[in-house]
């Protein structure tokens, strides 16, 4: 009996210590379970619901942004989540989500120097996006002197436009979109068209079943790098995306190919004025630029909030109107807005910011900027009025 209890004891004992060193085991474990669940936080990419071929909320057709961001994430043990958010307002849109850290990453950003100063940083280039030729597989499209004689469809205040302006043996066919280039062509009214390569491209794979060459052009505001923006402060997570870049070559350059994106060899297509591009919801913020002769007087230096009125102009009205307001279209040429209107200029100004015209194009920012941002705007285009005779 004594026996059986001492075997009895000694079996409790050895379970008491079962449960310490399982428990010690435990406690010891938890900070590098921690550690784990930290470095696994998803990816929080900035993405718009819908605006093929670059982002979507159809899991079936994802995008090629939201691709790239999947691919990256992955590579870095990481899964995904999204912050969506409407592009159609361009720096704002950056402002709202990646600069309120709404979310860690926008894929596709412009990589130039003064895109939004040091607020945001950028990885390593992932591709190179701008305009291209579009016309049937047959016809040689390899510089501007191909298009002589021909109906060329252009984007309105682009730069293919203002490229094309002065060439009186090219027939100018204006559109309002890539969509809208793509159907002339289609319909037989262009035989080539000179428009926003991506949108292009992803038309001619998705609607029109390759039928068309897609080839992208280069000169200054025709073909530029894009990149992964971060917000300023996030060089760790920048650090790690960058590392990881170089072996996603292949699956990148698949990935456009799968979207019908160009990313390939371009021809060199002649040169324009200086271009500040930005990639919007529908296409790049589009340049309108008059010649060096042709740009404004300064009047006034653009310090304090004149610079606010100047980042949130080229933000904003830059695809219209051109970065800094030079333009060589009269009609919406802003420097002018003094020589037409005089006195008249500010109540003018208000009127149309406020309503918009939209018979002509132009939207209402009332619910979309305060009043003290548009005045911004407004002291900004008092800088560059043109003061000549």
């Amino acid at each position: 009996m004594t026996r059986n209890r001492l075997r009895g004891c000694s079996r409790h004992a050895r379970l008491g210590r079962a449960i310490r060193i399982a428990l010690l085991s435990t406690f010891l474990t938890v900070p590098a379970l921690s550690a784990g669940a930290e470095e696994a936080k998803p990816l929080r990419l900035c993405a718009d619901p819908t605006n093929l071929p670059f982002a979507s909320d159809d899991p079936a057709k994802p995008g090629l942004y939201l691709e790239i961001g999947q691919a990256v994430a992955q590579r870095l043990g990481r899964t995904v989540s999204y912050n969506w958010y409407k592009s159609y307002f361009g720096k704002r849109t950056v402002r709202e989500t990646l600069l309120s850290r709404q979310c860690d990453a926008m894929v596709g950003l412009p990589l130039v120097d003064d895109f939004m100063g040091p607020t945001v940083i950028f990885s390593k280039p992932i591709a190179h996006e701008g305009y291209a030729l579009v016309g049937a597989r047959d016809r040689k499209l390899a510089g501007i002197d191909d298009l002589k004689g021909l109906r060329v469809a252009v984007q309105y205040q682009s730069t293919p436009q203002n490229l094309l302006a002065m060439r009186d043996e090219i027939q100018k066919f204006t559109v309002l979109s890539p969509d809208e280039g793509m159907a002339a062509l289609e319909q037989g009214k262009v035989d080539a068209a000179f428009i926003w390569a991506p949108v292009a491209g992803w038309l001619n794979r998705s609607v029109y079943a390759d039928k068309y060459q897609v080839v992208s052009t280069e000169g200054d505001g025709l073909l530029w790098e894009t990149a992964i923006g971060f917000a300023k402060g996030s060089s760790t997570l920048r650090d790690e995306v960058d590392s990881v870049l170089p072996s996603l070559q292949p699956e990148i350059a698949a990935l456009f190919a799968k979207y019908g994106v160009p990313n390939g060899a371009s021809v060199k297509f002649g040169q324009v004025d200086r271009a500040k591009p930005f990639a919007e919801a529908r296409g790049p913020v589009t340049v309108g630029q008059a010649a060096a002769t042709d740009k404004p007087v300064q009047t006034a230096a653009v310090t304090g909030d004149i610079k606010v009125g100047q980042e949130t102009f080229n933000g904003t009205c830059a695809h219209c109107h051109g970065p800094d307001a030079v333009q060589a279209e009269r009609k919406i040429d802003l420097r002018l807005l003094k020589k037409r209107y005089a006195d008249d200029m500010e109540s003018t100004f208000w009127k149309t910011v406020h309503d918009g015209r939209p018979s002509k194009g132009m939207p209402a920012w009332k619910d979309v900027f305060r009043d003290d941002e548009l005045k911004n705007v407004y002291d900004y285009l008092q800088t560059v009025q043109d003061t000549a005779n």
